[in-house]
């Protein structure tokens, strides 16, 4: 016997073979839209207060300040060194060029200047008080040096090494960056050396060959005594010595044949102050 089902049947089993899951699944759908459509989170957050807004600028400021000051400290102790290995290139030369020839990269005229004492060649420079004046108190700057030392014959600038009477191998000793300009680091158009802060190196040399160099600078009892002021130290800053009675001259020596030297970062020299202290300290020297 065939059984017939009504509709009503029918539908009651599908109801009972439906899953649970199915049965939630539909209730939650039904609440949703009962509930109206579901909310948005995007831009439910509030803006930036102008309070949050300045801290956070303030922020960055201070961030920024403080890379600003971490690079510029790195630039200036790049710069150091650059200067000490150009001094150290420079007092090689130097040495190298005596060993060749058996005398120091200078003209008769500064033999003359010199006389039987040493010679100190440098530029124009700032001192302590930042106006600008010539440092080497009468003496050249370092270009004749610059020019025999390079083996640069026949300029404008100077005949220290006209057609290589000073340089007769024909040797390069030094080779060093040219620049565009009289302001610039490396050797100007007017052979003058300078340090990357634009200022002529200063250069001393023994021609009296006594193995004594005496600067005219660091020479100074006032730039020099250690301790400074002392009635009776002979004793100098960075290794100079003064032979004279309790150090009281102007006669502290470093023993070698060339001093080179650079004014540093602040280019100013203060030759009445000590080595140690205020615009002198750091200055960069080849004996240091």
């Amino acid at each position: 016997m065939k059984t017939y089902q009504t509709d009503e049947s029918r539908a009651s089993s599908r109801l009972r073979c439906a899953s649970p899951r199915q049965g939630v699944e539909s209730g939650i759908s039904g609440v949703w839209r009962s509930a109206g459509p579901r909310p948005s989170t995007l831009g439910s957050r509030p803006a930036f207060t102008i309070v949050e807004l300045l801290t956070v600028i303030a922020v960055i400021a201070i961030l920024a300040a403080m890379l600003l000051s971490v690079l510029s400290k790195a630039r200036v102790a790049a710069q150091k060194k650059q200067a000490a290995v150009e001094i150290s290139q420079i007092v090689g030369a130097i040495q190298q060029y005596d060993s060749v020839y058996g005398r120091f990269p200078v003209t008769a005229n500064d033999q003359a200047l010199a006389g039987t004492n040493d010679f100190t060649c440098g530029g124009t420079g700032y001192d302590a008080t930042g106006v600008n004046q010539l440092w080497i108190l009468g003496y050249t700057n370092d270009a004749e040096v610059m020019a025999i030392l390079m083996d640069i014959t026949n300029t404008a600038v100077t005949l220290a090494n006209m057609n290589h009477q000073k340089n007769p191998q024909q040797t390069i000793f030094l080779n060093a960056k040219m620049a565009a300009d009289t302001n610039s680091p490396g050797v100007g158009p007017d052979l003058v050396y300078r340090d990357p802060w634009g200022n002529p190196y200063i250069i001393t040399m023994d021609l009296n060959y006594d193995e004594q160099c005496h600067d005219l600078y660091y020479c100074r009892k006032l730039m020099s005594q250690n301790p400074s002021g002392s009635p009776t130290s002979q004793v100098g800053f960075n290794g100079l010595f003064n032979p004279d009675a309790n150090g009281q001259t102007d006669n502290y020596l470093y023993h070698g044949k060339v001093m080179v030297w650079s004014a540093g970062p602040d280019r100013m020299v203060d030759t009445n102050s000590a080595a140690n202290l205020g615009v002198n300290k750091d200055n960069i020297l080849s004996w240091q």
